[in-house]
């Protein structure tokens, strides 16, 4: 027997409570939602991650909670492009089930370069996802040149990363 599923693609019923929508809180083009925060103010009221992508320059602290370093300095691009493009993969697919945290120094730079990235595995183009991170997240969002060259380069091939 199949479990009756809500908008946003979730079983009804399965103890799942995903992340309010909130300031900070991003509701992905497919229904997920993603909390986006920086690491320089303290951490939002609320309930904890399940799973946290922490993308900086130098690995955060312990956490109470599944937490995974994806080394990206400031300004820039992450040191791996594949290797974050799978855990942005990785971050999407679990945000069915599960409360995920992106962060970077501010939140917003990268942590809106990621948030884009996730926006495209819901049907939307690089150019839509970056608009779509600025009106919904943070208009300062991906606010680099490169970091809008990297949602591109993350659009054409997340898919083949899927899997």
């Amino acid at each position: 027997m199949r479990s009756a599923r809500g908008s946003d693609g979730r079983a009804a019923g399965d103890g799942f409570e995903p992340w309010p929508l909130v300031a900070g809180v991003l509701q992905l083009p497919d229904g997920r939602r993603v909390r986006g925060r920086g690491l320089r103010r303290p951490a939002p009221g609320g309930p904890d991650p399940d799973h946290g992508y922490y993308l900086t320059g130098l690995p955060p602290p312990p956490l109470g909670w599944d937490s995974r370093w994806v080394p990206w300095p400031d300004f820039l691009l992450p040191l791996g492009w594949r290797r974050a493009a799978r855990a942005l993969v990785l971050a999407h697919q679990q945000a069915a089930h599960s409360r995920v945290e992106l962060a970077c120094h501010a939140g917003r730079g990268r942590t809106g370069t990621a948030l884009a990235c996730m926006s495209t595995l819901g049907g939307l183009t690089a150019r839509e996802a970056i608009g779509y991170v600025r009106t919904h997240y943070d208009r300062h969002a991906v606010d680099t040149p490169w970091q809008r060259g990297f949602v591109r380069w993350f659009a054409r091939r997340a898919r083949t990363l899927e899997n």
